[in-house]
């Protein structure tokens, strides 16, 4: 089974990684992994994006993104299921994989959009790509309609 399940959580989108989360403490509780929460943020410290905010910006960031995730991961698991969060910069998709690799995780599971088929070749989607890319297992969790 899975000893390390990495879960992405989007936390711009109110209710988006709630069902992801709820399937990866279940597969946590049945396997007696932990749990390891990501949230990637933009790169603000890229030269030409850093110019445009406070030197202080991104630490500010760093931290309100931490307790936003501290309370998902209190609201969504239970005292039975141990978890670590995560805050990274980056490209999303990128920075999923390094920290599946980092973390040796066995399992990512991915909150995804419900998006058109030409939105998904326009736009591409950051789940599309990991599962694209991972050479682990990811499972795809659609929104709830």
């Amino acid at each position: 089974m899975y000893k390390q399940i990495l879960v992405p959580v989007d936390l711009n989108e109110k209710g988006f990684s709630d069902r992801a989360i709820e399937i990866a403490v279940w597969h946590a509780k049945q396997s007696n992994a932990q749990l390891h929460l990501l949230n990637v943020l933009p790169g603000i410290h890229m030269s030409m994006v850093a110019s445009y905010f406070p030197k202080d910006a991104a630490q500010k960031m760093k931290q309100d993104v931490s307790v936003q995730l501290n309370a998902f991961a209190q609201q969504h698991i239970n005292e039975q299921v141990p978890y670590q969060v995560h805050i990274a910069e980056g490209k999303a998709y990128k920075t999923i994989l390094q920290y599946a690799d980092t973390l040796r995780a066995d399992l990512i599971v991915m909150p995804s959009h419900k998006r058109s088929k030409l939105d998904k070749a326009v736009l591409g989607s950051v789940a599309s790509k990991v599962v694209q890319a991972s050479p682990i297992q990811v499972l795809v969790v659609k929104p709830q309609s």
